[in-house]
């Protein structure tokens, strides 16, 4: 009769610490891809509305078209700002869950090498014992065939 593992519940348990922080590192991956685009969205709508100026500028505009379109500018400068502050802050979010993700990989792979060196170890008593048992039956069989 084979020994059931006596760490099962912490190998269940880093498991589910795994499986834990794989979905959190998707998620952090997820929310700087989004953060990136957000980003990349921002600075292509500002360089679009720069050109504008720029054409706008060239055929003469006054010089409160000129104020509103700089302050606008300045705006979208601002939140471009914004952005890449949030885009730094997914990054280093992403990092760390990666860092975690990377620790808990390591102490399930740690708790499997336990578990498959328990049941090799379990297998080749298993083994043993069914080679005892087949040795005693032959020995029986053996003599049980000899004449008396």
């Amino acid at each position: 009769m084979t020994k059931p593992f006596a760490l099962q519940t912490v190998l269940e348990l880093m498991q589910i610490r795994a499986d834990e922080a794989t979905n959190r590192l998707a998620r952090l991956i997820a929310s700087e891809r989004d953060a990136r685009n957000k980003l990349e969205m921002l600075q292509q709508y500002r360089d679009e509305y720069a050109t504008r100026f720029r054409q706008s500028a060239q055929n003469g505009i006054s010089q409160r078209e000129w104020h509103n379109y700089q302050e606008f500018l300045n705006r979208l400068d601002e939140a471009i700002d914004s952005q890449c502050q949030a885009v730094d802050l997914q990054v280093q979010n992403r990092a760390n869950g990666q860092a975690l993700w990377q620790q808990q990989r390591t102490k399930l792979k740690a708790f499997n090498t336990l578990s498959d060196r328990h049941h090799a170890s379990e297998n080749v008593q298993e083994q043993k014992r069914e080679q005892k048992t087949q040795d005693e039956f032959s020995a029986r069989f053996r003599n049980d065939r000899k004449p008396r």
